[in-house]
Parts: structure tokens; sequence; C-alpha cells
């Protein structure tokens, strides 16, 4: 059986290790990336992909050295309009938000599912480089056959607005006129 003083002080031997390796592991940087992309139909019947990617570094230190690369849109399904599917930046600090936007126009129709863009740093403490990956897109019906919107058109509203709200007032006065009051209701109740 162990001593007491013994027991304490595997105890306390424990608890400091783990405190420093907590310590130790906080103080890096945690890249978490979002992806997202939105379709846009072009008059001309083309339409556009606009891909976002936010970096946000929730970690504790500075991330240096960072590189994006999204190179999982296939050549020949889409050109690149704007901007490029890849980018370099010097640091992001701990708490920091990066964002990079591109543009491809869709040559070919079809559904296309959208994998994660690759994220790689650098950690002082470290010589290898990291790696963390965004959150992938979900698939978009590139070039569907959408019916129309239906959009809300307000010059009805502003052309018929005041006929409605003269109809409206009128309804309520015939209602209250020809609905009987509580109180009214009351007093022939009590004369009887």
């Amino acid at each position: 059986m162990a001593d007491p003083i013994e027991k304490a002080l595997i105890a306390f031997a424990l608890l400091a290790s783990l405190l420093l390796c907590s310590h130790a592991s906080s103080d890096v940087p945690f890249i978490v990336a979002h992806k997202k992309a939105s379709l846009n139909r072009l008059k001309s019947g083309s339409e556009r992909v606009s891909v976002t990617i936010d970096i946000y570094n929730q970690g504790t230190s500075t991330a240096y050295d960072l590189s994006l690369l999204d190179e999982n849109w296939p050549s020949d399904a889409f050109d690149v309009i704007t901007g490029s599917t890849s980018k370099s930046w010097e640091r992001l600090d701990a708490g920091g938000i990066l964002s990079h936007t591109f543009e491809l126009e869709a040559k070919t129709k079809g559904l296309f599912a959208g994998e994660p863009a690759v994220i790689k740093f650098r950690v002082p403490t470290k010589a290898a480089l990291q790696e963390a990956y965004s959150t992938p897109i979900l698939p978009l019906d590139v070039l569907a056959d959408r019916p129309p919107e239906k959009k809300f058109e307000w010059r009805l509203l502003a052309k018929y607005g005041s006929l409605i709200s003269v109809v409206s007032i009128v309804v309520l006065f015939v209602y209250l006129v020809a609905t009987p009051s509580k109180s009214s209701a009351k007093g022939s109740k009590k004369k009887r």
C-alpha cells in the first residue's frame, strides 16, 4: 500500500504534467476555414460561381506563411473570370480573419460538389508546414433549368395601394356599425 505522501506526490506530478502539456499545446494557431459558393445567372444565359473562403485563426499565436489552394474546379467545366484559386499571406495573427474571393464561369451543365480548399501554414515551434481544410460546399446545380422567379411587384402596390386602403377602411366601418357592441347588448339584458 502506498504512503499518503507518495499518493500526494504522484497526484501533484500528474497535475503538473497535465498543466504543462495543456499550456504547451494551447500556444499554437488554430486555423478554421469556411468556403461558400453562390450561383449568379447572367442575362446572356451563362452562369457564374462566386467563391469566398474565409480563414480564421482561433488559436493563441500567429500563423506564418499561409497559402490557400483551391484547385477543385476542373478546367473543362469552369473558367476563372476574376481572381485566382490560390493566394498567399505573410501572417495571420491570433483572432484574425483573412478572406479570398474569386469568380468562375460555368462551361457545362450539371451537378458539381466542390471539395475543401487546402490551407498550409507555418508554426514557429515546428519545422514542417501544417495543413488545414476548409468546409466543403453544398452541391451546385450549374446551368440548371429554373422556372422564372416570381418577384413581388411594388408598382402594383403603389398603383392600387390607396384603393386597397379605402376599401379596408370601408369594410372596417361597416363591420363596426353592423356588429352590436358588448355594452349595448348588456344594457338590453338588464331592461328585461
